[in-house]
Formats: C-alpha cells, sequence, structure tokens
C-alpha cells in the first residue's frame, strides 16, 4: 500500500499544470436537482456544487476549477458565486464523459475529477491525487482509499472496496467486501483485515482520460457497476494511497438532512 502522507503532497511550482473538473448533472433519480437545491443554501449560506467548488479550490497543486454541467441552471448559480462552469453535450453517458469533453480543449497535463455532491471533500485530497501521478510518470490514473472501520461500511455494496498490490496500485475494486477472508467465512470483521473503502476522486493524464472514455464498458465494469474496472480489464494501472480523510456524498433525502445538520452543528459550535 502507498503510505504516502497527504502533506507530503507536491507543491503547485512542482507539479504538472493540474485542473479540477466538477462533473455535475441536474437530474438525479434520489434527488433531482440537488446541486442547485435552495433548501441547502437557505441552511448552509450555499448550494452543495458551491461547498464543493470552494473546498477544491483550496487545493494547492491545481490552476483552475471547472464545473461542467449539463444544465444551465447549474452555469447559472456557479458563476452567480464567481465560479468557472462550461455546457457539456446531453449525450456525454457518465460524469468521466461529461470531464473528458471539458479537458480536450485544455492545455494542462493533469484533470481531476472530483465528484459535484461531495461538499466535505479535502483539499488535500486533491493534491495527493497530483501527486501520485507526479511521482510515478508511467501511471495513467490515480486515486484514493480510507480504512474501513465500520463493519456496516464493509457490508455495504454502496461502499465501494479496493485491494491493492505491494507497490500501491489497485489490483481489484468491488462493492464486495474483498478480500474474503477463509478463517472467518461466517461473518464480517474490520479487525481481519486492512479493509480499504475507494474514494471517488481521480487523476488522469489528459491524453488517457480522452482514450479512457473512448474504450468500450468492460465486462466487469458492468457486473459491478463500477466505471474504473474498464481500466484495469484494459490493462491500465491505477495508483492508489491511503488517506485518512472520508468524504461523504448527498445523494438522498436524507443524506442531504444530515449534511445540514452537521454543517449547522460545526458551526454552532
Amino acid at each position: 500500500m502507498n503510505d504516502m502522507n497527504l502533506t507530503d503532497a507536491v507543491p503547485a511550482s512542482a507539479s504538472p499544470r493540474a485542473v479540477v473538473i466538477i462533473p455535475a448533472r441536474f437530474a438525479s433519480t434520489r434527488l433531482p436537482g440537488k446541486a442547485v437545491l435552495p433548501e441547502i443554501k437557505e441552511k448552509t449560506g450555499k448550494y452543495l456544487i458551491e461547498h464543493v467548488y470552494d473546498r477544491v479550490r483550496q487545493a494547492t497543486s491545481i490552476s483552475r476549477v471547472i464545473v461542467a454541467t449539463d444544465h444551465p441552471k447549474i452555469k447559472q448559480v456557479v458563476e452567480g458565486f464567481g465560479g468557472e462552469a462550461a455546457m457539456t453535450s446531453p449525450e456525454c453517458q457518465s460524469g468521466t464523459d461529461r470531464v473528458a469533453e471539458v479537458a480536450a480543449n485544455l492545455d494542462v497535463d493533469i484533470v481531476v475529477n472530483v465528484q459535484g455532491d461531495e461538499p466535505e471533500v479535502h483539499p488535500e485530497t486533491v493534491d495527493a491525487v497530483v501527486a501520485l501521478l507526479h511521482e510515478d510518470e508511467g501511471a495513467p490514473m490515480a486515486t484514493l482509499a480510507h480504512r474501513i472501520d465500520d463493519l456496516h461500511e464493509l457490508a455495504d455494496p454502496n461502499a465501494v472496496k479496493v485491494i491493492v498490490d505491494i507497490n500501491g496500485n489497485a489490483i481489484y475494486f468491488s462493492r464486495y467486501p474483498i478480500p474474503y477472508i477463509r478463517e472467518s467465512p461466517a461473518q464480517l470483521h474490520v479487525e481481519d483485515f486492512p479493509y480499504l473503502k475507494h474514494l471517488g476522486i481521480y487523476a488522469y493524464r489528459k491524453d488517457f482520460l480522452l482514450q479512457y472514455t473512448r474504450l468500450k464498458p468492460s465486462r466487469l465494469e458492468q457486473a459491478e457497476k463500477l466505471e474504473q474496472l474498464r481500466a484495469l480489464e484494459n490493462g491500465y494501472r491505477i495508483k492508489v494511497a491511503e488517506t485518512p480523510h472520508k468524504s461523504i456524498g448527498v445523494d438522498t433525502p436524507e443524506d442531504m438532512k444530515a449534511f445540514i445538520e452537521k454543517f449547522t452543528e460545526a458551526n454552532n459550535s
């Protein structure tokens, strides 16, 4: 496991040119329009997408932050708080496709994909994935993971697990708790192994990102519904570093309520 400390992330002056692109679509099955929901703005002072934007622009290794969106309302909101946004084609099938469409027109080396629904994202995680590609010039892609210390999270298929080799390269990502512990097959124990949960942040070399989105969805990707498996199944390496930072996405009304309550409590203490 790559145990690089986030405080060791390469400073902006030493990093390749890097940009963050935040994909943000308006449609959402469980929480439509979540990026610009007025309720979050009313309770926290910022829209969801604004929380994400303000957090990632604190990273020291990037030169620019752009929201890639399919909806004029999101673009209007982003530009309203002083951010930069770009409209993308309605034909984009995923957030990665949206990121790639914007990146294609940028003169950059590294593109960081940060999810638009993670308002607690740490700027240090952005610097960490950029640093991974700076340190390993042969790696086309990088991401992060954190240690799982909760049994519910380990068993939750929405919490994607990752296993890595001794050089910090991803071996596999799965919704299932991996690896299988032969000595305790009857039940799961977080103490049995340093299980890792994958965080939804990626850094790509620009040329690879454009090539990656042209690859056909792979069998493993379709089985697990995990897009990053397309890279592994096609023989590409994904560098992984462990981080102490966790980032919780806002996918449901319950998630939104929890975020608002946590934000309010933190700012009233």
